[in-house]
């Protein structure tokens, strides 16, 4: 690993600047735990500014989690996308690993709001369209000469800001390919989590970047109907093979999220889960690729927009028409008395 810490020296943090920033790993500043170890937050001071940090700090206790490690720090310190979270730097003495980005959820993780009614339709597919350009960036952006393959696209991943920007995270397991192999299969044991895992990888052996598609689907379908990709004890455990039955037999609003209903446009929940659908066909040729995904969701954006603006034209002056006749019939009614 020498050579490792040599590439990325600019990017080592002192260990003693960690434990200032987390407090000693307070228990009060954790903030996700996953099979790795523990996210902190706290305040590190860099380059004379005070900056809001997250650190992961990998469990000694369980042993290994090496590989992962230094492949997130590989893959952040060349990833520079906005809807991509952002390292800071790393640690690695005294037996400790934690890895350092920048504090980007604010808001959770999408997993936390699938089911809040709060989080409207249209703020949904802001998400949906941020999440997929940064797998389009991933993809094929040609400024780093090769492509990412994430591996581990789910709604724990997918953090939200204060403006509920969405920021991928999650590198541990990515894979870096040539652009021109990106369709290729590399060899490999089914990678990721529950409910999203590409079916195809037990087939063929091995992932594509098509193995992102289908995970993004998954979540696609997720904010959809407000309900995770796996729930252990329920008898539809898997959302994906659920909505694929109620897409096909044309079901799929009876599924949709109550809050949401209203909320959708015809022609956006038809554009929508349509897209969402092929992301999961069972043939990887058939999936389509992230740049005619986004051309979709925003177009169901858009769709989605002016449906949120009519709504707003019709509801509102009924609402002060209501209000008005309240308050006469009050006026009146107190005058009676």
């Amino acid at each position: 690993m020498t050579t490792a810490i040599a590439k990325f020296a600019h990017l080592q943090i002192p260990l003693e600047d960690v434990v200032k920033a987390t407090n000693n790993f307070a228990d009060d500043n954790i903030i996700g735990r996953g099979g790795l170890g523990h996210v902190y937050k706290g305040q590190l001071q860099r380059s004379g500014e005070m900056i809001k940090i997250s650190a992961l700090r990998l469990d000694r206790k369980h042993g290994g989690g090496v590989v992962e490690f230094w492949t997130e720090v590989s893959m952040l310190s060349d990833l520079k996308h906005p809807n991509i979270v952002s390292i800071v730097g790393f640690c690695d003495e005294q037996h400790e690993k934690i890895i350092v980005t920048t504090y980007e959820a604010k808001n959770g993780s999408l997993k936390e709001h699938l089911s809040n009614p709060n989080l409207t339709w249209t703020q949904r597919l802001k998400i949906c369209v941020g999440v997929a350009r940064a797998l389009s960036y991933l993809h094929y952006d040609e400024g780093r000469g090769y492509g990412v393959i994430h591996l581990n696209i789910n709604s724990s991943t997918i953090l939200l800001d204060e403006n509920w920007e969405p920021k991928l995270s999650g590198f541990k397991v990515s894979i870096k390919q040539s652009l021109n192999r990106m369709d290729r299969v590399i060899l490999s044991e089914p990678i990721g989590t529950i409910g999203y895992v590409d079916p195809e990888i037990e087939k063929s052996k091995g992932v594509t970047y098509k193995s992102d598609i289908y995970g993004f689907g998954v979540v696609l379908f997720e904010i959809l109907c407000g309900r995770r990709a796996y729930i252990r004890n329920d008898a539809n455990r898997l959302l994906a093979p659920l909505v694929m039955r109620h897409y096909e037999n044309e079901t799929l609003h009876d599924i949709v999220h109550p809050d949401l209903r209203n909320q959708i446009s015809r022609g956006a929940l038809r554009r929508y889960s349509k897209t969402a659908y092929s992301c999961l066909k069972e043939d990887t040729m058939q999936r389509p690729n992230m740049v005619t995904v986004i051309d979709e969701l925003e177009k169901a954006l858009e769709k989605a927009l002016k449906f949120e603006l009519r709504l707003e034209y019709f509801v509102r002056p009924s609402l002060l028409f209501f209000f008005f006749f309240m308050s006469i019939t009050s006026h009146h009614f107190n005058l009676f008395i």
